[in-house]
């Protein structure tokens, strides 16, 4: 993987990107967001099964790779959950162990310790991290995802994850009948998963946020 790693400011046990000036997860409780916005939101556990391919803008801490394996092994679905990330600064494997120590229910095990994690493998599992510019890295993926957790920064501080084009790259690269999950509900991004062929809901959203949104590909 890359050097340049994103550089790190804490608040509480919540890490904060100095780059972006947002947090990785909610101030109040970042497994619990994750489960309502990106495992609700796609309907989760209930769409799982062998070979169910989620894709992410956005690793991050792993939190949502984390928090998706333990759904999958929580409804006893034989078979392999596949799991592509796309992350343009990968955390350091101690920020990462700071991160995740806060959610020791989650099988973490599978992360800690590992500092390259471009491919992982388990028994029921297939992690791949794909660091670099989504602009660019989205647009070769060689498989379409069932479900899609869009979970880039905050639109207004990362813009790049949320232009026209790499959404409709995503929409490309989503099988038939796939969604994706947000906890933005800004106006300009609900407009280009539309454009890009979503049927784009705007629902309630987690905790103190009025909206999300979610969606699916005809």
């Amino acid at each position: 993987m890359k050097e340049d790693q994103q550089k790190i400011e804490w608040r509480g046990d919540v890490p904060v990107s100095t780059r972006f000036d947002d947090p990785y997860f909610s101030l109040n409780d970042g497994l619990a967001e994750t489960r309502f916005v990106f495992l609700e939101g796609n309907n989760l556990p209930a769409r799982f099964r062998d070979g169910f391919h989620v894709a992410e803008l956005g690793f991050g801490t792993g939190l949502n790779f984390l928090a998706t394996l333990q759904y999958f092994r929580d409804a006893g679905v034989e078979g392999k959950l596949h799991f592509t990330s796309f992350e343009a600064f990968p955390m350091s494997a101690a920020d990462r162990a700071r991160a995740l120590a806060c959610f020791p229910d989650l099988p973490t095990e599978t992360l800690l310790g590992e500092e390259d994690i471009s491919h992982l493998s388990g028994s029921d599992f297939e992690l791949s991290v794909i660091v670099g510019d989504a602009r660019e890295t989205v647009p070769e993926m060689r498989v379409r995802a069932d479900a899609w957790f869009l979970d880039g920064f905050a639109p207004a501080q990362n813009p790049e994850l949320w232009e026209d084009a790499l959404l409709r790259n995503v929409a490309r690269n989503t099988a038939p009948g796939g969604t994706f999950a947000t906890y933005t509900a800004v106006g300009r991004v609900r407009r280009a998963l539309a454009d890009a062929g979503f049927e784009v809901e705007r629902v309630k959203g987690f905790g103190v946020k009025r909206h999300m949104s979610k969606g699916r590909l005809p």
